[in-house]
This record gives C-alpha cells, structure tokens and sequence, in this order.
C-alpha cells in the first residue's frame, strides 16, 4: 500500500492524515481486525493504513485516551482487552450526554446538515438490508461525528470520543449472538431522520429508544457470558 503524504477528501470534507489514521486504525480494532492483547508498532501499523508515522503517532495519542490502546514504551502498541461488564456503566452516561447531543443537533443543524442525516439514515437501513456490518458501523460512526458536530457543545463532543468506540467494539463482537440489525438500523435512523427534521422532542425520544435497546442488547450480552462461563 503506498504511503499517504496528504490531507484527503471524503463526503464529510476536508480529513487530516492524523483523522484517517484513527479512522482506519479504529475500524480494524472495533471489527477485532486487531485483537485485543495483540502488540503491534508504530511502523506496522504505518505500513497497514498506508500513512505516514507521524500521524499514527499521534492518532494513537487520541486511541489511548479513548481506551482502545496501551502505549507502552520501547515496547509498542497493546490493543486493550474488552471489560464487559464496564459497559453497562458506560450506558449510564451514554444515555443523558446522547439525549443532549441529539436535542442540540435537532435544534442547531443546518440545512446541509440535516441533508446528510436523511441520507445516513436511508443509508444504515441499506447497509442492514444488505448485512453490510462494516458499512453500518462506518454510518454509526459518521452519525455519532456529525450529531455532536451539530449539537455545537464541546463538552459533549470529548465525551462521545471517549464512549463510542468502545461501544462500538463492544457491539461488533456480540451483534451477530443477541442482536438484530435491522432493528438496530432502524433505531438509528430514526435518531438521524429527527434530527433532519429538526424536532427536539421527537430526537430525544428516539435517543432514548436506541439506548433501551442498547442496554437490553448489553445485559443479553452479559446473562450469555454468565452461562458460558
């Protein structure tokens, strides 16, 4: 793969090296491309996303600190082990800032920007029709981005990058044993076609309908583990 040297384009605009290097390294660690306990460095991890080291270095400064990776030094880059029953707590937060954060963005986007929620959400119903998981997990990220873009609330912004992620990963891994994707899309694009439309109440309340599913699916999650283990 030939090296990336300069900022790139997608649907969302303009994207730094350091961006897509989170972004590539995200998505491997989240579909368990890269296990957890796995150690890897900077340089494999350049030549696997075709960029630079510089911007790894520092997209694996913003994967520390949202708990997906250890930097460990002269040692490389251990994947972090998934604590299950932490997700559950993590809900708890995610709950409240989620509410907000589709609130403020119901109130607050533009008309580009509700443009682009209809359209991810006709696109995550796609993906699930499909069976496409990575390219649901690609629109859930994009909504989680462009949610808290549009909310305009820093706050809120710093503790969805802490939380999604592992949410993420958390739900690839289990999806395919105790949830439904269609369901799941549909719950999200009803987030996405609220905000569209620019109704709070009704964005808050589909926000909250996710998250009930999303807490169901984490405690079936949890009661199947019990029985294994």
């Amino acid at each position: 793969m030939a090296i990336v040297t300069e900022a790139v384009n997608d649907e969302a605009g303009y994207v730094s090296l350091t961006d897509l290097a989170y972004q590539r390294i995200e998505e491997d660690i989240v579909t368990m491309t890269l296990a957890p306990g796995r150690i890897v460095s900077e340089a494999q991890l350049s030549k696997r996303t075709g960029i630079g080291r510089t911007p790894i270095r520092e997209a694996l400064q913003r994967l520390a600190h949202a708990g997906l990776v250890v930097i460990l030094p002269r040692r490389g880059i251990l994947i972090s082990e998934i604590d299950i029953r932490s997700q559950l707590q993590l809900l708890e937060v995610r709950r409240e800032v989620e509410r907000l954060v589709a609130g403020n963005a119901a109130d607050r986007a533009t008309d580009s920007e509700q443009e682009r929620f209809q359209k991810i959400a006709a696109e995550m119903l796609q993906a699930a029709e499909t069976g496409d998981d990575r390219a649901f997990l690609r629109l859930d990220r994009e909504l989680n981005d462009r949610s808290v873009e549009a909310s305009r609330n820093d706050f809120a912004a710093k503790s969805m990058q802490l939380m999604q992620p592992l949410s993420r990963r958390f739900w690839f891994i289990h999806y395919q044993e105790v949830a439904d994707l269609p369901l799941c899309a549909r719950l999200h694009a009803e987030v996405a076609r609220s905000i569209a439309e620019g109704n709070r109440k009704k964005a808050c309340a589909a926000s909250d309908r996710l998250l009930d599913y999303i807490e169901t699916f984490t405690r079936a999650t949890l009661d199947a583990t019990r029985r294994i283990s």
